[in-house]
């Protein structure tokens, strides 16, 4: 580091529930990149610690640039804490939190129709049973309207799904065939509102995009597989437009939303991709789940938490759905739109800006990646996630398949690494002599072909 650079250290918090295994992980590999950068006249150094649950004075200064949240999807003591750190300490969280509360899967689904997804056909209904609530009996004795449930299926078709409109972890989600399976679902849900909803039927592809920042991973689902095996270890299940739209369909949920760190469910059918679960703004981030997948998810969350308390970036406290609803306004064919809608959120996430620091600053993340996840530490990680879960009987079963299935994953990152490199690497000078004669061949071809032209 040049000397006349000011020393200056960037904390990072993790607010963690029942994580064990990616905080682990995310903190070896942030300590073995040492990473001392020189940004804005400073060698940034950074901090990892784990937050605790204690309480707070509403004044006290927080001592976090960024804060990387678990939690406040339903722990509100965690949720209060960091909202007063936004608004008094300038802290920067994935994701907003005000967001997280207030936005359940109805308002998605409204909104990202607004924008003309092709979001399945959706109807919400009344809860079967009245709230607790004093003025509960009054209200519906007034206003409510006897409706015909079947009447309901009928119009909106079977099969279909009924499921609470702000649920998750897929709580409460019934698969309605016919009448009477949606009478008897209907007789079970409670107090709670439910939504209707068309089901994909049938579907011949069920992705997620999971997005951190302006990175979008996507990975073939099997919602029907056991929990350890939902994420499929598959290659080219998508052509390289689809690829483009599904990442530009998650960019736009996100962006709108001010979610960083969300997954995007989508089901193909006639070679149209309709989102059908996209308000999961706390993601899967399980090594008993994600396996194969999993170190390229915790790379990206390493980058994007790097790059934001690094380059101090401004927490985006509220929401600006003016430009998205302005483009949806425009007589454009849905694909161009949504090329509109996902250039918004690139430059909200300033994608060109982390791009270039990546390249800048944490070009040797790889290579680091993929030497942590062959250690015995990593390893450890994997099985104290395993031992957490799983019964004693099946722990070491079921650590050597996980382990095993990161280790195809540092094989194949070995071979694309080897390939990144093979391209960086001057030729010798008998290769650089045949592509030389193979380019003059194919110039003078194409000279020939236009003077017969």
């Amino acid at each position: 580091m040049t000397a006349d650079l000011t020393p200056a250290t960037r904390s990072i918090g993790l607010s963690l529930g029942a994580d064990l295994c990616w905080p682990a992980c995310y903190e070896q590999i942030v300590d073995r990149l040492k990473l001392e950068l020189p940004i804005g006249g400073e060698a940034v150094r950074f901090a990892i610690e784990r937050i605790t649950v204690e309480p707070f004075d509403l004044k006290q200064p927080c001592k976090y640039d960024v804060v990387l949240d678990r939690l406040t999807h339903w722990f509100h003591t965690s949720r209060e804490w960091i909202k007063k750190a936004v608004i008094m300490d300038g802290l920067y969280v994935l994701n907003n939190p005000w967001s997280l509360q207030s936005m359940e899967k109805h308002t998605s689904y409204c909104a990202m129709m607004r924008l003309g997804m092709p979001v399945p056909e959706t109807w919400l209904i009344p809860p079967k049973d009245p709230t607790d609530h004093a003025d509960a009996g009054t209200t519906l004795k007034r206003y409510a309207r006897l409706f015909d449930l079947g009447a309901v299926g009928e119009q909106l078709g079977y099969p279909m799904f009924m499921k609470p409109y702000d649920g998750g972890a897929w709580v409460g989600v019934s698969r309605i065939d016919d009448e009477k399976k949606l009478r008897e679902a209907y007789e079970g849900s409670g107090s709670r509102v439910m939504h209707l909803q068309k089901a994909v039927d049938p579907f011949d592809l069920f992705v997620r995009g999971i997005g951190i920042g302006p990175q979008v991973y996507i990975v073939k689902y099997d919602p029907g597989a056991a929990l350890h095996d939902r994420y499929k270890v598959d290659f080219h299940f998508v052509d390289g437009e689809e690829w483009s739209l599904l990442t530009d369909t998650s960019l736009t949920i996100n962006a709108f939303f001010n979610w960083e760190f969300n997954s995007c469910e989508s089901l193909r059918k006639d070679g149209v991709f309709h989102p059908i679960d996209f308000a999961n703004a706390c993601p899967d981030f399980q090594v008993t789940s994600l396996h194969y997948h999993f170190p390229e998810l915790v790379k990206n969350m390493v980058r994007w938490s790097i790059f934001c308390a690094a380059t101090k970036r401004q927490m985006p406290i509220n929401l600006d759905w003016k430009p998205f609803f302005e483009v949806a306004k425009k007589d454009l064919p849905y694909r161009d739109r949504l090329r509109e809608y996902a250039k918004i959120a690139r430059q909200r996430m300033e994608q060109d800006r982390f791009t270039e620091f990546c390249h800048t600053h944490l070009g040797h993340l790889n290579e680091v990646a993929w030497e942590f996840f062959g250690t015995q530490q990593a390893k450890g990680y994997v099985l104290a996630k395993v031992q957490a879960l799983f019964p004693a009987h099946e722990v070491e079963m079921f650590t050597e398949h996980f382990w095993g299935l990161i280790q195809f994953w540092r094989k194949t990152e070995e071979d694309r690494l080897s390939r990144l490199r093979a391209d960086k690497e001057p030729k010798d000078a008998e290769a650089a002599e045949v592509e030389a004669q193979a380019e003059d061949g194919e110039e003078a071809t194409a000279v020939e072909g236009a003077k017969a032209t």
